[in-house]
């Protein structure tokens, strides 16, 4: 579905794999040494299963490499924090990073596609400098050891043209949310990637070619939605957040995915006193329960 853009040159043989880097002295099992445990035990290996990692790690544990392990990231993830370079126009903090949330879709060759307002800051300063970062983390984020990615690149908006193409690709991977937002959004295209930097859990980063980036192909699984398709109707878990005299909200996972739910409090009266929140939120538990 990608259209055949041409890749950039720019500091393509800048990029290439580096050698592990031991992030917490803590983590001996995944030493470099030549007493590292060649039976692939997992001990002191903290990752995401779709985490990829340096080419010691990736032999030992059974994952996916860097380039690939980035690929799939990109398309299981939905969200990044998009790093502008603050312009003049908004008369403060010229020249200053700028981060922002985002969603995003993929190209065939894993360029990220925005739909962004014009209203919005990120915007305004990726027109008056389209070198940014894009941080995307893996679905269901619980810490430092969770593979995440940094992109380097300039962000462009796509001609007139491309505007039909880049929304189906929205569409393919949002459903709803690209189908419901705003006439006045436009989108923009990472057209050129100069970088990415890969950390794929403790003592697992790399720089990833970014050739090797673009030409391979992301597991179909991952293409798929293969983690929500086998969780799908299941929650595995559901932890508590916040309470008020309301109600509650709570975390819920199914699979890789998190999302955030409110449960109101199903009392006639208004709950006043923490004894109050247990008994009412006991009565939401029985009604599940039953």
């Amino acid at each position: 579905m990608g259209l055949p853009f041409s890749r950039s040159k720019n500091d393509l043989s800048q990029t290439g794999p580096v050698g592990p880097i031991i992030a917490d002295k803590s983590q001996k099992a995944l030493s470099t040494s030549n007493n590292a445990d060649s039976s692939g035990s997992r001990a002191g290996l903290f990752r995401t299963p779709i985490s990829g990692g340096v080419q010691s790690a990736t032999f030992s544990h059974g994952l996916p490499p860097p380039a690939l392990a980035v690929r799939n990231l990109m398309e299981q993830a939905r969200f990044a924090h998009l790093c502008s370079v603050m312009s003049s126009m908004h008369h403060r903090r010229t020249g200053y990073p700028f981060g922002s949330l985002v969603d995003f879709a993929n190209d065939s060759m894993g360029h990220t596609i925005f739909s962004l307002s014009p209203l919005a800051i990120h915007t305004r300063n990726l027109l008056a400098d389209p070198r940014c970062t894009l941080v995307v983390q893996v679905p269901g984020w619980s810490g430092l050891s969770n593979a995440r990615v940094t992109i380097f690149g300039d962000v462009c908006p796509l001609p007139a043209d491309q505007q039909e193409w880049a929304h189906k690709q929205y569409v393919a991977k949002h459903q709803q949310w690209a189908s419901q937002q705003w006439g006045n959004f436009y989108y923009y295209r990472m057209h050129n990637i100069s970088d990415i930097y890969f950390i794929g859990g403790f003592a697992t980063v790399a720089w990833v070619d970014v050739k090797d980036y673009e030409t391979i192909q992301p597991d179909k699984i991952a293409v798929d939605g293969g983690e929500q398709s086998l969780k799908k109707g299941e929650v595995d878990d559901a932890a508590f957040i916040s309470v008020d005299s309301k109600g509650i909200d709570i975390r819920v996972r199914q699979g890789a995915q998190f999302n955030i739910q409110r449960l109101a409090f199903d009392v006639p009266h208004k709950v006043e006193t923490l004894e109050e929140a247990k008994r009412a939120l006991h009565k939401i538990i029985d009604t599940s329960s039953k």
